[in-house]
């Protein structure tokens, strides 16, 4: 995959070079201490994937990252966390806050190999069918029957849809707004602008996170306040 660089602290680029070296599935073609000039960049010269810092002089990188390419890839580097939701609203493969560490960034980047993937396949999988209680997911040229009760969460990334299980990740090609539209209400709940949530699975939560087994996942600012709502008149009496 090819992949570039855009910080504005050189010693955040050297620190994200470092690491992009040690991934034989990546090939880092440029650095750039500004958006502009990454923007630029790309109208000749397509990447796969951008390592891609948040806070920068001028065009901050959420702004960049909304007029991308379809097909391009985005991992937010950045010394805040608090900007992990807005990562979300830009179809964002991952979020690391520096300092980076290996392992961390190692994750990330497989994450946006398998994606890439996903997306240079362009096969039409979708949902075929929905009954009472399960989904009938067309996937991988196989027909899976998920059941509702074993879908932790539902995580978007652009024309796609991945369905996380216990056990299992079902990738399909669906829109995260169809396939929300499909679910039972009473079972799941839309938390932020990628990812849907299965409620029964939820194993604590607080003002910012909903964690659910190992995961976890932000409550965007716009369902914030239809969730607590919802979950907590649901579970009131058990808590």
């Amino acid at each position: 995959m090819k992949c570039i660089i855009v910080d504005d602290e050189p010693i955040a680029r050297k620190g994200i070079q470092s690491l992009v070296s040690r991934i034989p599935e990546l090939e880092l073609v440029e650095m750039f201490n500004n958006a502009s000039s990454a923007a630029n960049f790309l109208t000749g010269q397509p990447v796969d994937l951008i390592f891609l810092d948040v806070q920068m002089p001028g065009i901050t990188g959420i702004e960049f990252a909304r007029n991308i390419p379809k097909n391009t890839l985005i991992i937010f580097t950045t010394a805040y966390t608090e900007y992990a939701l807005d990562s979300y609203e830009v179809d964002a493969v991952d979020y690391l806050v520096k300092p980076i560490e290996f392992e961390r960034f190692r994750k990330a980047v497989k994450k946006a190999v398998n994606y890439h993937a996903l997306l240079t396949t362009g096969e039409k999988e979708n949902i075929e069918n929905v009954e009472n209680n399960y989904l009938l997911v067309k996937s991988e040229r196989r027909y899976f029957k998920v059941n509702f009760e074993d879908i932790l969460f539902i995580e978007g990334l652009k024309d796609y849809v991945i369905l996380q299980l216990e056990d299992q990740r079902i990738i399909t090609k669906m829109n995260l707004k169809a396939i929300h539209e499909q679910l039972p209400v009473n079972l799941f709940f839309r938390i932020n602008k990628s990812y849907i949530i299965n409620t029964s699975h939820i194993n604590s939560f607080d003002n910012n996170d909903v964690y659910i087994r190992t995961h976890e996942i932000a409550i965007g600012n716009t369902y914030r306040d239809a969730f607590f709502e919802k979950f907590l008149t649901k579970n009131r009496k058990n808590l």
